[in-house]
């Protein structure tokens, strides 16, 4: 777990738990003339980095998203009390399916500016490897020896997520064991220019980075832009049970979808039919009724979607005022990372499952009046919500060009 509040898995249980949040202000975005100057960026210093990649693999290495994908991915590897060695052979039960929006983008600039330069020959041998889209699943295959399907996905916000039920599918058919999934997402301006640009980034809370993630707040004012990684280490029941592993949750089924940018639908917008069929699909394929699911850990963004979302979450669950689940958002916390979003965010969702805890929606104390005619607001946790009743989570994430994605998590229960 590379996450804006904390890296590695128990200091993002205690962040999360404590509503600890890791935005904060960065001065080279203000110089830039961002009208949104905070960000969620983990931190990771130069020892920590040696810890996962080599001095040969870190020459001239510029890619945060790989570098945040390699330690979330390497942190699950070894936490399902899986080994590897240069030396060993590959492993042909284990794949990846690791995601991410844009890959190297700083590596890229540099590059760009080399050849601009006409010092082509000073590029390096690495600056393909960084920047291939790929990039993330190659590294990580090459040091944990995966033998099975290798690939990266891509689908805006929703490539976290997508690359869970993806792996998923892969072990559900018979075709691996084991299976990495996750997302990574690179940072920096040339990262979110293009946000800042759209004009959907606050820019009212520069002075106040911790307080500026509102999602469900009537106070909200856009999202704050955020990188890092998250992953998890899926696994057949039979295989985890042979091998004595922790098991964290399990994986009842999910569903992806699009909307075909129609109706209400756009290439920045939802199409609110797809999104309820997708979450409905999700919870046919899980096999669970609607009124099982305890908690929603939803995409909201702190945008003006948030209302919109829920409404459909009542929609297609048919629950709504205080039948309505728990809800609540980590972006809140972390800022949105993008293409790491949905696996950041589902490993906070099994945390809770295995700890038996409901992490608190911070920022949200002014809950926006469109959502408080839907929901109960005793339904949004402000503090942390610490139970072992908590059973059935659902997961969802919807991106740009009219995507979506939701998973159910179920609590293990040996």
């Amino acid at each position: 777990m590379a996450a804006p509040n904390a890296v590695g898995i128990p200091d993002f249980t205690n962040a999360i738990k404590n509503g600890i949040s890791g935005i904060r202000f960065y001065q080279q975005l203000k110089d830039l003339n961002f009208s949104c100057c905070i960000a969620g960026i983990p931190q990771v210093s130069e020892d920590l980095k040696q810890q996962y990649l080599s001095p040969l693999q870190l020459k001239n290495f510029n890619s945060n998203g790989i570098l945040y994908g390699c330690i979330a991915g390497i942190d699950a590897w070894k936490d399902a009390g899986l080994s590897f060695s240069e030396n060993s052979d590959a492993d042909w039960d284990s794949g990846t399916v690791f995601g991410t929006g844009v890959s190297g983008i700083e590596k890229l600039r540099e590059s760009f500016n080399k050849i601009d330069a006409g010092n082509v020959k000073a590029l390096g041998s690495t600056a393909v490897l960084q920047t291939m889209a790929s990039g993330i699943s190659a590294y990580l295959s090459g040091i944990l020896g995966l033998g099975n399907l290798v690939t990266t996905n891509s689908s805006a916000c929703c490539t976290g997520t997508e690359s869970i039920l993806m792996g998923f599918e892969r072990i559900q058919s018979g075709k691996a064991k084991r299976m990495l999934v996750g997302g990574c997402s690179d940072d920096g301006p040339y990262m979110w220019g293009g946000f800042d640009a759209m004009k959907v980034m606050t820019y009212k809370h520069n002075d106040d980075p911790e307080k500026a993630s509102r999602p469900m707040s009537a106070t909200a004012s856009g999202f704050v832009p955020a990188s890092g990684a998250g992953a998890l280490l899926l696994e057949s029941l039979s295989s985890a049970l042979e091998r004595g592993a922790t098991i964290y949750g399990e994986i009842l089924g999910g569903a992806m979808n699009a909307g075909g940018q129609r109706g209400t639908g756009s290439m920045t917008a939802p199409n609110n039919e797809a999104v309820q069929r997708c979450i409905k699909d999700a919870v046919e394929n899980a096999g669970i009724d609607p009124g099982e699911i305890d908690l929603i850990n939803g995409h909201l963004t702190a945008t003006t979607k948030d209302a919109t979302e829920i409404s459909n979450w009542s929609a297609a669950l048919n629950r709504k005022a205080e039948d309505f689940p728990y809800i609540h958002s980590l972006k809140a916390m972390t800022g949105h990372c993008l293409g790491a979003a949905g696996a950041i965010e589902s490993v906070a969702a099994v945390l809770g499952l295995h700890d038996g805890f409901i992490f608190p929606a911070v920022n949200c104390e002014d809950v926006h009046p469109d959502i408080a005619t839907i929901i109960s607001t005793e339904k949004i946790p402000h503090k942390l919500i610490e139970t072992n009743n908590l059973q059935m989570i659902a997961k969802a994430s919807f991106g740009f060009g009219d995507i979506n994605a939701c998973i159910i998590f179920k609590k293990y229960n040996a």
